[in-house]
C-alpha cells in the first residue's frame, strides 16, 4: 500500500509520520519541493500533478491554513488551502479509487449551548477559518471519493508550540495570568489523532461501509482556565520554580480577538468509539504525558 501523506512537519503531521510508517509505502511531503513533488496546498496545480505522480492508494492530508485570527483577512488564501485544496484531492483520490483521510474542526458549529456536538448537528461557522474548513468537508463529501473526515479540537503536541507550553513561559514570568474560563472543549494530542488515523485506515480497508464524518478528541472536558491550572499545578508538583500565584477565570468578552471563538467545542465521539470499537482516554493523561517530555520529568 502506498500512502501519501501531506503536511508531514505539523503537530499532526509528524505523529502521523511514526504511526502510518507500518502501514506501507509511506511518501511524506511538506510545502517544499523534494524529487518533483510539492505538497504545498496552495499551489493546486503542483498538488494535482503530484498526486498523479504519486498514484497513492491512501492520502492523509494533515496540511491546513490554521492562522484562525489571520483568516479574517487572509480570506483568499484560507479558502485555496483549507477548501479548494481539499476539492483538488479529493478530485484525484476518486479517480484512482484512493482513500482520502482529512481533518476538520468543532469551528464548523455556532459553539453555543452546551451539550457535546454530534456528526449529525447543524452546523454554523463563527469565523471564516471555520468556514473555511467547512467548504472543504463539503466539497470531500460531494467528490463521492472514499473518505474519512475527522473533526477535532483543541489539539496540542510536545512538538512546537502550544498552549500548555505558552502557559508555562508565562507562569515564570508573572505573578498573575488571567485565562478565559467560558470555551470549553478537550486537549487533544496529536499523537492520539494519529494513532486513531492509522488504526481506522487498517479498518476502512477491510470495511469500506466505515467511511464518513466523525468526531475525534479526548474525553473528558475542561475551559482553558481549567486546562492552565492543570498544567502549573503539575509543574510545579514536579519541581518547576514559577513565579505565579495567581490565576484568574475571565469571560471571552474580556479577551477580544479578530475572530471570534466558539464557547461550545466539546465533540462527541460515540459514533467514532462504537464503529472502530476504540477507547478515547481522558484528555488528563495525554497532557501529563506531554508534560513530562516538555520538563523531562
Amino acid at each position: 500500500m502506498k500512502i501519501l501523506l501531506l503536511g508531514k512537519n505539523g503537530q499532526v503531521g509528524w505523529e502521523l509520520q511514526r504511526s502510518l510508517a507500518p502501514l506501507g509505502d509511506l511518501i511524506a511531503l511538506d510545502r517544499h519541493i523534494v524529487d518533483g513533488l510539492c505538497g504545498d496546498l496552495s499551489d493546486l496545480d503542483a498538488l494535482r500533478a503530484t498526486i498523479r505522480q504519486v498514484k497513492p492508494d491512501v492520502i492523509v492530508n494533515a496540511a491546513a491554513y490554521t492562522a484562525v485570527d489571520k483568516a479574517e483577512t487572509e480570506i483568499e488564501l484560507a479558502d485555496r488551502v483549507n477548501s479548494q485544496a481539499s476539492q483538488v484531492l479529493a478530485e484525484e483520490a476518486s479517480a484512482l479509487d484512493a482513500w482520502l483521510i482529512h481533518y476538520s474542526t468543532d469551528y464548523v458549529f455556532n459553539g453555543q449551548g452546551s451539550s457535546p456536538w454530534k456528526e449529525s448537528d447543524s452546523v454554523a461557522p463563527v469565523n471564516h477559518y471555520g468556514a473555511s474548513k467547512l467548504s472543504g468537508e463539503r466539497a470531500i463529501i460531494a467528490s463521492g471519493c472514499k473518505h474519512l473526515i475527522f473533526r477535532t479540537s483543541w489539539v496540542y503536541s510536545s512538538r512546537g508550540n502550544n498552549f500548555a507550553k505558552t502557559m508555562l513561559r508565562l507562569a515564570k514570568d508573572r505573578e498573575t495570568l488571567s485565562i478565559v474560563a467560558d470555551q470549553i472543549g478537550a486537549p487533544t494530542g496529536a499523537d492520539l489523532i494519529a494513532d486513531v488515523t492509522a488504526l481506522a485506515i487498517q479498518q476502512i480497508l477491510q470495511r469500506p461501509e466505515l467511511a464518513g464524518l466523525y468526531h475525534l478528541a479526548a474525553g473528558g472536558e475542561v475551559s482553558w482556565y481549567g486546562y492552565a491550572r492543570h498544567v502549573i499545578e503539575f509543574a510545579r508538583a514536579n519541581g518547576e520554580q514559577l513565579a505565579v500565584n495567581v490565576i484568574n477565570p475571565i469571560e471571552t468578552a474580556a479577551y477580544p480577538t479578530p475572530a471570534r471563538r466558539p464557547l461550545n467545542s466539546r465533540l462527541n465521539t460515540q459514533k467514532l468509539r462504537k464503529s472502530f470499537t476504540l477507547h478515547l482516554p481522558d484528555w488528563q493523561s495525554g497532557v501529563t504525558r506531554m508534560l513530562r517530555e516538555v520538563l523531562n520529568k
